[in-house]
C-alpha cells in the first residue's frame, strides 16, 4: 500500500496556509491517495484533502479488497505490504485478526536504533574493508511504550553505504523460523517497489495526477479512468509475454502500439483499419489484437 500525492499547485515561499489541500509536509497543496495495489493491478485509489491522516480510512479499504479477494479465491494466502505511515496498532490488529501476513516499514527511532547498535561497527568494518556496501540483519521483539497493544517481530536492515550509515526496519507478522529476517526484508518487503514503479507510471503515462477540476467528484473520477487504463495496460503486458515488449511501460506501449498512423475504411458492413506493413511492431500488435475479445 504505498502512499502517492497529486499536487495541485507549487508553493514557493513560506509554508502555505492551513487548510484542507495543504500538505505541512510536502509544502504545497495536493489530493494525496492512498493506492492498493496487487502487482501492477490497481485495487484501490481513493482522493483525500492533503491534512488527512495517511491512514485514514485505510482499513476499511483494505476489508472490501481482501473480502472480494476471498470471495473469489478462499484459499489464497495473503501478504500486505506497505510503509511506515501505515505500521498502526488498528492496521495490524485488523490484519492479525484476519489471518493475513504483512511486512510494513517502521521509521527509526533511538530505541530502535539502540537494539541495533552493536552490528553498526561490524557493518562499518565490513564496508570499509570491501570497499562497498555491507548489510546485516537480525530480528527481535519489540513493543512501543503506548500505541502497540502487544510486542511484534521486528526485523533490522544495518546497512553501512560509504561514508554513513543507513539502518532500516520493518514490522512483520511471519513469526521467527519461517521466514530469515534477510529473506522478509531482501525477498518480501523490498519487492514494495514495484507498486511505487505503477505509481509512478500512473502519473506520468497514465495522467493520474490531473487532478486540476474543481470538484473533487470529478478528479476521483479522473483517478478510477486512469486505474482503469492501468488495468488494461497490465493486461496488454500479459499479452506480450515473451516479446521485447513483455516489460514495457505505459507510455511505450502507447507509442509504439496504439499512436500508429493507419488508414480507416467504414462501410456498411465493416471498419477496416489498414496499417503500415513497414511497422516494426506489427506482430505484437497483431498478437494483443487476437488475445483481446471483439
Amino acid at each position: 500500500m504505498p502512499r502517492s500525492r497529486h499536487r495541485l499547485h507549487r508553493h514557493r515561499g513560506p509554508r502555505p496556509p492551513a487548510g484542507p489541500l495543504s500538505h505541512g509536509y510536502h509544502n504545497h497543496y495536493c489530493l494525496p491517495p492512498p493506492y492498493i495495489f496487487c502487482g501492477h493491478h490497481p485495487l484501490a485509489a481513493v482522493l483525500r484533502p492533503g491534512n488527512a491522516d495517511p491512514a485514514e480510512g485505510v482499513t476499511e479499504r483494505l476489508g472490501r479488497v481482501i473480502a472480494l479477494i476471498r470471495r473469489r479465491r478462499p484459499r489464497v494466502e495473503i501478504l500486505v505490504r506497505a510503509d511506515s505511515a501505515y505500521a498502526r496498532e488498528e492496521l495490524m490488529a485488523f490484519r492479525e485478526r484476519e489471518g493475513i501476513h504483512y511486512v510494513i516499514g517502521l521509521a527509526k527511532n533511538e530505541r530502535l536504533t539502540a537494539r541495533i547498535q552493536p552490528e553498526l561497527p561490524a557493518a562499518e568494518a565490513s564496508s570499509l574493508r570491501r570497499n562497498r556496501t555491507a548489510r546485516r540483519f537480525r530480528d527481535f521483539s519489540h513493543s512501543t511504550r503506548e500505541s502497540w497493544s502487544r510486542a511484534r517481530r521486528v526485523v533490522a536492515k544495518t546497512e553501512h553505504l560509504p561514508g554513513k550509515s543507513d539502518p532500516r526496519f520493518v514490522v512483520t507478522s511471519p513469526p521467527e523460523g519461517t521466514a530469515s529476517s534477510r529473506t522478509v526484508y531482501e525477498r518480501i518487503y523490498c519487492p514494495r517497489g514495484e507498486a511505487e514503479n505503477a505509481i509512478k507510471e500512473q502519473q506520468l503515462d497514465l495522467f493520474a495526477a490531473r487532478t486540476s477540476a474543481t470538484p473533487t467528484r470529478a478528479n476521483q473520477l479522473r483517478l478510477l479512468f486512469s486505474a482503469f487504463a492501468s488495468v488494461l495496460t497490465a493486461r496488454v503486458r500479459n499479452a506480450l509475454n515473451h516479446t521485447s515488449l513483455a516489460h514495457a511501460t505505459a507510455g511505450s506501449l502507447r507509442l509504439k502500439l496504439l499512436r500508429i498512423g493507419a488508414r480507416v475504411s467504414v462501410s456498411v458492413r465493416r471498419v477496416a483499419v489498414a496499417m503500415d506493413s513497414n511497422h516494426p511492431f506489427q506482430a505484437e500488435f497483431a498478437r494483443v489484437y487476437a488475445r483481446f475479445p471483439t
